[in-house]
């Protein structure tokens, strides 16, 4: 999970919105499939829970209400309230995970509200669990959207396991000094403007810290 930069929100979705009597079950297709290119973009084609690919396409991802439409009907067209997800093994007989896991329960934390800083409320472990320090959190990410299945964090460890060495080489390299240039270079390979590399939140997390360590302190 990474945050989410919400970008203006589609012109059919306002004009749905502005109908009389419109909610999401009456939204039409042409609306949906706008609303699926604006979160899928502003989310660079990730799930915006497991950080897992997605595409814009009906077969490629599901919308979200991050507060459920049973219980907050007057957010169902809420574009701050909307999002991209994954199919989570809708259609898979094995566990599930992300929107499908977690259905109508609720989350205490929206990675796309600038308020809820979600970054902050994340860590990763060297086998690729996702964890929280906040206790409430921690146990919604594993009971509510079952964000430590094995296939996750299996990948999360992967990418935890190539920062780690990357840096390792570039820390003997540059004799314990990497400079911010080769830091950011090595984000930027997970970081592409128009699509993050899948699981990106974990090499985020491990090298932001250390991005800013280089960085200069403001002068107050």
């Amino acid at each position: 999970m990474i945050a989410i930069r919400k970008q203006p929100e589609p012109k059919s979705l306002v004009q749905h919105r502005s109908r009389a009597f419109s909610d999401y079950s009456n939204l039409p297709e042409d609306a949906k499939q706008a609303l699926r290119d604006a979160l899928v973009s502003e989310q660079r084609g990730l799930c915006c829970y497991c950080m897992g690919r997605i595409r814009a396409a009906r077969d490629g991802m599901k919308i979200e209400h991050w507060q459920c439409q049973d219980a907050h009907p007057d957010r169902q067209l809420d574009y701050s309230n909307l999002l991209a997800a994954c199919f989570g093994g809708e259609n898979e007989s094995g566990p599930k995970h992300c929107d499908t896991q977690k259905g109508d329960a609720a989350l205490k934390y929206n990675p796309s509200e600038p308020k809820h800083q979600i970054a902050l409320r994340l860590r990763y472990t060297r086998e690729g669990l996702i964890d929280s320090p906040d206790e409430e959190f921690r146990r919604q990410l594993v009971a509510v959207l079952n964000l430590n299945l094995k296939v996750l964090s299996n990948a999360r460890k992967a990418v935890y396991q190539e920062v780690i060495a990357w840096w390792g080489r570039m820390n003997g390299k540059h004799q314990g000094k990497v400079p911010a240039r080769v830091i950011q270079k090595k984000l930027s390979e997970y970081t592409k403007e128009h699509e993050y590399r899948p699981f990106v939140g974990v090499a985020l997390w491990l090298l932001e810290p250390k991005l800013a360590k280089c960085k200069p302190a403001k002068r107050a």
